[in-house]
């Protein structure tokens, strides 16, 4: 079931290139499934400026960090992020930064998840904080970060989650909820490790239940 990374690996914190970003994530896999060659898409996306980015060194930044992103899935999965309805390419989205950052999928099936469980469906500042610095305890390099850096983490990590539809759209509005998990996303999960289901805040005797 669920697990967290080894106290010395370190923690990728990229992901504050970009939040989810589905639509922008869509581009991508598209490019990937047109030519089935990373660094082909890549030059596509890049030469083209399909992300729509306002100066070339912020798409190379965008680029990286989300085909990286889309490279932890599986084929099926890349196809529904492509080929999908918006809820879809949603989840798989959010699927996608669950495999990729440890970081955030503690965060998720840890806290958030914990929350749920426990009758608590609303985030505070407190909970994010609390988290950071039990983090922190066993992955020294978020201790050794700037004031700055650890609000833009904070910052894009509350976005991704309303992105995903676990928080509530309005800026004032930190109600936790389970995202939509559509039947296409649930079954590409299940063939691959339904242990990502626990970043949905999906619980574990549900979890065990499902069947592929």
């Amino acid at each position: 079931m669920p697990f967290e990374p080894e106290q010395n690996q370190p923690y990728s914190l990229s992901f504050t290139a970009a939040s989810l970003r589905p639509e922008l994530a869509r581009i991508i896999a598209e490019a990937f499934l047109a030519c089935g060659d990373w660094g082909q898409a890549r030059q596509r996306v890049l030469t083209e400026n399909t992300l729509q980015a306002r100066t070339p060194a912020s798409a190379i930044r965008m680029e990286r960090e989300i085909r990286q992103r889309i490279e932890t899935l599986s084929r099926r999965q890349i196809e529904i992020l492509a080929e999908a309805p918006a809820d879809s390419r949603r989840a798989i989205a959010w699927l996608s930064i669950l495999k990729y950052s440890a970081f955030v999928f503690v965060f998720s099936f840890q806290d958030l998840r914990g929350k749920i469980e426990s009758l608590d469906p609303v985030l505070r500042p407190s909970d994010y904080e609390n988290f950071f610095i039990a983090q922190a305890e066993t992955h020294p390099e978020l201790g050794n970060l700037a004031t700055s850096t650890k609000e833009k983490i904070r910052r894009v990590m509350i976005t991704m989650l309303r992105e995903a539809g676990i928080l509530g759209e309005g800026r004032k509005d930190f109600t936790l909820q389970r995202p939509v998990v559509p039947p296409d996303v649930l079954s590409a999960i299940l063939a691959d490790n339904r242990r990502w289901l626990a970043g949905f805040l999906v619980p574990d005797d549900e979890i065990a239940a499902l069947r592929e």
